[in-house]
């Protein structure tokens, strides 16, 4: 069947009057914001929209320019680009931040052409505009129930491995270490089934903040399922860091939580991947991290457990020996050996070094190149460098108090000890002992530098001005710089036993220890050599001017009654 066309029907015409009339109703009528602007940018016609949009009502807009609705957020070649369209330049379209009567920001989306008159001149440029912020905030709610979980608001699973992949790409470049944890929530649909799921959406949320207070801000923390959240951690220093940081994940989740009247535990599990050891790629370390962590719900155990065997097998014990170190604090495991510093002008011990052993009870005496490096990193090394402060001034003490005539006793400081309050505790201690600052002096490490060398020389001298000497232990390898080296009040520089073992056989040994030794003669510091165990090593430093020795060719570190003896009975070291 064929459609019929209707006969095509004249419209009545309109006066001009009527079609002013009916322009005019449009423009007053319409939900659009119009504004129309004279040669010079004022304002001279407004509409019923513009005034419900921005806020200015009709007397208020007209006489004024465009800049009553200027935001500010543009930037010049933007602006540049709006203005040459108002000034005939061709019509204009696109989006602009615009400003409120009340200060209030808001986008628009924005037409701009001009009226020109018979001779082509521009009489008239006139704006069409529409309040699209609902649209905006739709967009942004998509984006946000696309990328983030509704629950907690951190970013979702797909979001996590957009963030990370640029993360990693990074770390490839740099060859920085990285590593995933998989954190898996025990008891939940337990807690939602006997408390409610509005109970269970609660303890997420508090979970999700506690968690986030635990990590760094460059740390990456997502929520991955009902029961499941996921850490990135970026530019790890050490892959057993990641342990680390599990540790306090699991300690963040010891405190019970108050919820409906009552107090709710819940368990977590950390599973473990490393970059780029276990894999180079986002999807495959979740998935090293989750066979992780199944693998400790399998066992019914809780804790963390790294992927690769190996490094799970390395972080326990460096948080088994942590934990230990903890306790031989407290239950007097440690104490101070000491190695004498002999003078190479006439062979008498004129010093000696504090250094600290473990005695451990079940294995015996621990090196300190062990446990040293995991107090560093775990903080502990404050509470231990207090300890050793405290430990030596006593022990000066009680020799003072026996009539026993001692040399001076040096300290190391660690580099986190040494902040502002560092003046006032040592003073305290000095205090508490009743001991002259003169019979202490503090070894400090070059490694100092690197924390901005005019705030550490400021803390020298007040340390100088107590009266404490001052040694730069390991000197030549960390980050000596000789334009502040001149500044320190350093009064010892110390040869590292690096640069002692080769000599005088290397001939690069023998270079860098002449080097040293003559620096510090023109810096007139006194020099201590470390490490020395030949008389052959001996008699080169001896005879390029080095001021004193310490090493196994007079003695090792001794315990306290071994030191006592060898002062009091003279012992020298053999000169040749």
């Amino acid at each position: 069947m064929t459609a019929q066309l209707l006969p095509r029907q004249t419209p009545p015409e309109l006066s001009p009057l009527e079609l002013q009339r009916l322009h005019s109703r449009i423009i007053n009528d319409s939900d659009q914001g119009i504004l129309i602007t004279d040669a010079h940018e004022h304002i001279v016609s407004v509409n019923a929209a513009f005034s419900k949009i921005t806020g200015y009502s009709f007397d208020e807009a007209i006489g004024q320019t465009t800049d009553l609705l200027r935001s500010g957020v543009h930037d010049a070649e933007f602006r540049a680009k709006v203005t040459a369209s108002m000034a005939g330049a061709g019509p204009w379209q696109g989006e602009i931040i615009g400003r409120r009567k009340n200060g209030e920001l808001f986008p628009q989306n924005v037409s701009i052409s001009v009226v020109r008159d018979a001779t082509g001149n521009i009489t008239h440029a006139f704006s069409i505009f529409s309040d699209i912020s609902v649209l905006h905030e739709a967009q942004a709610r998509i984006v946000r129930l696309a990328n983030f979980d509704d629950l907690t608001g951190l970013p979702n699973r797909s979001h996590f491995i957009q963030l990370t992949e640029v993360a990693l790409a990074s770390s490839k470049r740099t060859q920085q270490v990285g590593a995933i944890l998989m954190v898996d929530l025990e008891r939940l649909s337990t807690i939602s089934d006997s408390l409610g799921l509005d109970v269970a959406d609660e303890l997420l949320k508090l979970i999700s903040q506690r968690f986030r207070l635990t990590l760094r801000s460059a740390d990456v923390l997502a929520k991955v399922g009902a029961d499941q959240f996921v850490v990135a951690l970026l530019n790890l220093e050490q892959r057993e860091h990641a342990g680390i940081v599990a540790k306090k994940l699991l300690s963040a989740m010891d405190e019970a939580f108050q919820l409906a009247g009552q107090l709710v535990h819940v368990g977590v599990n950390v599973g473990i991947a490393v970059f780029p050891d276990d894999a180079q790629d986002v999807a495959t370390l979740l998935r090293c991290a989750d066979v992780a962590v199944n693998r400790m719900k399998a066992e019914e155990s809780s804790g963390y457990l790294f992927y690769s065997a190996e490094m799970n097998q390395r972080a326990k014990e460096k948080w088994q020996l942590e934990g230990e170190l903890r306790h031989a604090l407290v239950a007097q495991q440690l104490v101070l050996y000491y190695q004498p510093k002999v003078s190479l002008h006439t062979g008498e011990i004129v010093g000696a070094e504090a250094l600290i052993r473990w005695r451990h009870p079940v294995n015996g005496m621990v090196s300190p190149a062990k446990f040293i490096p995991v107090a560093e990193e775990t903080g502990l090394i404050l509470d231990i460098g207090s300890w050793v402060l405290d430990e030596a001034c006593r022990q000066l003490r009680a020799w003072q108090d026996a009539g026993l005539h001692m040399p001076p006793i040096a300290v190391n400081l660690s580099a986190r000890q040494f902040d502002r309050l560092l003046p006032q505790r040592l003073w305290a201690v000095l205090e508490r002992h009743q001991l002259s600052p003169k019979l202490l002096q503090l070894e400090i490490t070059e490694s100092l530098l690197v924390r901005g060398a005019e705030g550490v020389i400021s803390i020298m001298n007040e340390l100088v001005a107590m009266g404490l000497a001052l040694s730069m232990d390991d000197f030549g390898t960390g980050y000596s710089s000789l334009s502040y080296l001149k500044k320190f009040p350093i009064t010892t520089l110390k040869i590292d036993r690096a640069f002692v073992i080769g000599v005088p056989a290397d001939e690069n040994d023998c270079a860098i220890a002449r080097a040293i030794v003559t620096l510090a003669k023109q810096l007139r510091q006194e020099l201590v050599a470390e490490g020395v165990e030949t008389p052959e090593q001996m008699a080169f430093l001896r005879g390029l001017g080095c001021d004193q020795l310490q090493g196994y060719l007079f003695s090792p570190p001794v315990t306290v009654p071994e030191f006592e003896r060898m002062v009091q009975s003279g012992a020298k070291l053999a000169l040749g």
